[in-house]
């Protein structure tokens, strides 16, 4: 009596080859390690900071980087390796959950678009295309400020800011993938349009996707760090790297130069090693 092998699914080994891809790219490897090391400060950053990060003292004001507060002290006399440290908390909060809602909300939306087209394109296009020729910054601040701060409100504003642009880019992919045979085939079978577009199309779509929210997360961690330096995103007594520099830039002009520095360069590593693994799961996907 023979035996019966199960097949293998086909496209397990490309995902593999993918990953595989992906591990072995320097640039997907350095952008990760960074990204890494800010998730580990976020998640442990009490017990990985020197000191309390909250704790003023006024007698050890402005002091600069020594042996003892590697990064010096802001105008309280807190650490300032450590509100750097803990500091990433807040960021790594908000950008990525409004990163998660402006691409759920911009896939279901460019998926309906792509799939009806016609009027439905016409009108939800159009209406895609003049929130696009806003300024984000300038939305984002507009909308804050009728509704007042706070993280979930930050979450919210960024996240239905980058909905459309999540929706042109799967609209587009939804496009391509329209009439080809198999949405022909589901539409004969007599599914239903909710099926055809979150069963067959998108999992046809997702290399786009991933791309545009990897993307968008960078764009996120800056949107999130220039509300806050404008005071419109989060709030004292956060040790947020954009409500740091807030408080801190004047002093640059007395010679303080750590109470800015090393917040510019926390939020601008962020975004490079963000970015840098948006670049390497781009060019793996597109291969």
């Amino acid at each position: 009596m023979s035996t019966i092998v199960p097949a293998t699914s086909a496209p397990a080994e490309p995902r593999f080859e993918q990953w595989r891809a992906l591990l072995r790219s320097p640039t997907f490897v350095v952008g990760a390690v960074i990204v890494l090391w800010w998730v580990a400060c976020a998640i442990a950053g009490t017990w990985i900071a020197p000191h309390d990060a909250y704790a003023s003292d006024p007698l050890n004001s402005l002091l600069p980087p020594d042996h003892t507060h590697w990064f010096g002290t802001d105008e309280l006399g807190r650490d300032i390796c450590s509100r750097v440290i803990v500091g990433a908390r807040d960021i790594l909060t908000i950008a990525p959950l409004a990163t998660l809602l402006g691409t759920v909300a911009g896939t279901a939306l460019g998926l309906v678009v792509g799939y009806f087209e016609g009027w439905v394109d016409n009108v939800v296009g159009r209406a895609i295309d003049a929130v696009l020729a806003l300024p984000l910054v300038i939305v984002a601040l507009l909308a804050l400020a009728a509704v007042g701060s706070s993280n979930f409100t930050v979450i919210l504003v960024i996240g239905i800011t980058f909905t459309p642009i999540t929706a042109r880019t799967v609209r587009a992919a939804v496009f391509s993938e329209r009439h080809l045979d198999y949405v022909a085939a589901a539409q004969l079978r007599g599914e239903r349009a909710p099926y055809i577009m979150f069963v067959e199309i998108l999992p046809n779509v997702l290399a786009p996707i991933i791309v545009e929210a990897t993307v968008r997360l960078g764009y996120a961690i800056f949107a999130v760090a220039t509300l806050s330096f404008l005071g419109f995103g989060i709030q004292p007594p956060s040790a947020d790297w954009g409500l740091a520099l807030s408080e801190s830039y004047t002093l640059m002009a007395g010679g303080a130069w750590w109470t800015v520095v090393f917040d510019a360069a926390a939020i601008a590593s962020l975004v490079v090693g963000v970015n840098l693994i948006a670049d390497s799961v781009q060019g793996v996907l597109d291969r």
